[in-house]
């Protein structure tokens, strides 16, 4: 007998189960236990940090908040933001032509893109995207921890990475926010082996900072770990994730080389204009010898320290054997700056992003809080003054090249 599954005459059709509208993963999120804690954490010091500026701003008679989106780089960013490529050009003392090439455009572009949507001034666009990059990059850094050691182990990371020396740069208008949002959602996204979301937040860390590519390195050697031979046939996705990664970084040093006529070192001598180059530490070594010999403002002291833990907390990681992106990720980071020439005050800014250094440390205090608690609660509070007193001392007191 042949029975058909067609509805009788009269019959009611048969309820059609509504449509689950498919979202991508990074997208259909549900936040850890604790990440409210650890943001808040974040939220509370940095705010702090802003407060003391403002505050450090008040009793200099400067005013308030001109720090926070007009210090250095900032200058330059909200004029790209304003009126694009091409139009500011710096003559240095000794000569040097300095342009605003040297600058990646996605923190303008995004500067402009808030301006036009909330018409609150250029200045005020351009902290509310960094401010709004720090929180996203401080529960990226949460999920990292999480997903890797636990909750106390990733809130520790949290607090440390906020309590940093430099850390107030993550609250004013620059790039370091922005670029550490994307790497740390970059890296996540290899962790959980998402490898299309990977290369394309990994293409954007490209277009946000020079040292973006050390995104797009840490998510090649992933992505090579997971095709080596033995292992079963990975995805179409981790090809492309791979081959997507340094495309944002590529892309614009090709700009720029062909905007200056020499495709290929075009963008590298833009750099050089402004003294950063790879030199192989020549001229970190110059700087430290001419530092012990003569002395320098406490600024310098502090980044040469911050320079030689950033080291030996890479070393650590190593040894901790943490995942291969994250110390690929690190330790380009690390080699960047020990290698490269340049301002060597700035040098703790381009380690800021670099916060799988912080695993090691965030490790033990994760187990002195099972152990004793309170060696973590004066540890962590002492940081976090000495962070939001040196932040409001760096940027308006000797207002220092950051």
């Amino acid at each position: 007998m042949i029975t058909s599954s067609a509805p009788r005459p009269g019959a009611a059709a048969p309820a059609r189960a509504p449509r689950r509208r498919v979202l991508p993963r990074i997208v259909r999120h549900r936040a850890p236990h604790g990440a409210l804690l650890a943001l808040a954490l974040f939220a509370a010091v940095r705010v702090a940090g802003i407060a003391a500026v403002i505050s450090a701003n008040a009793l200099t008679g400067r005013p308030l908040v001109r720090s926070l989106a007009h210090s250095w780089d900032s200058r330059w960013y909200l004029n790209i933001a304003a009126h694009g490529y091409g139009r500011l050009i710096w003559i240095t003392p000794t000569g040097g032509v300095q342009s605003d090439w040297a600058f990646f455009p996605l923190y303008p572009a995004l500067v402009r893109a808030a301006d036009t949507v909330l018409p609150v001034g250029l200045a005020a666009a351009a902290l509310l995207v960094a401010w709004t990059a720090a929180v996203v990059a401080a529960y990226g850094v949460y999920l990292i921890g999480h997903h890797l050691y636990g909750r106390a182990a990733a809130t520790a990371l949290v607090a440390l990475w906020a309590v940093l020396p430099h850390a107030v740069e993550l609250t004013i208008a620059y790039t370091e926010s922005l670029f550490a949002a994307l790497a740390a959602w970059s890296l996540y996204s290899v962790l959980k082996e998402r490898w299309l979301w990977a290369g394309g937040l990994a293409l954007a860390a490209g277009l946000a900072r020079p040292t973006g590519f050390a995104v797009a390195v840490a998510v090649i050697a992933a992505a090579a770990l997971r095709l080596r031979p033995g292992r079963d046939r990975a995805a179409p996705a981790v090809w492309a994730g791979a081959a997507v990664a340094p495309a944002g970084w590529l892309g614009y040093v090709l700009w720029v080389g062909h905007r200056t006529g020499d495709l290929t070192g075009g963008y590298f001598s833009v750099q050089g204009a402004w003294g950063s180059r790879v030199d192989f530490g020549a001229g970190a070594a110059r700087f430290v010898g001419a530092l012990l010999a003569h002395g320098g403002q406490v600024v310098y002291p502090v980044a040469l320290v911050v320079v030689l833990v950033g080291v030996v907390l890479f070393g650590l990681l190593c040894a901790e054997r943490a995942p291969l992106p994250l110390v690929v990720f690190a330790g380009v980071l690390v080699l960047l700056v020990v290698l490269g020439s340049g301002s060597f005050s700035s040098k703790p800014r381009f380690l800021l992003p670099a916060f799988p250094l912080l695993i090691p440390p965030a490790l033990a205090f994760a187990r002195a809080w099972r152990t004793r608690p309170v060696a973590p609660l004066l540890v962590g509070g002492a940081l976090a003054l000495l962070s939001v007193l040196y932040g409001a001392y760096v940027t308006v007191v000797v207002h220092s090249p950051l």
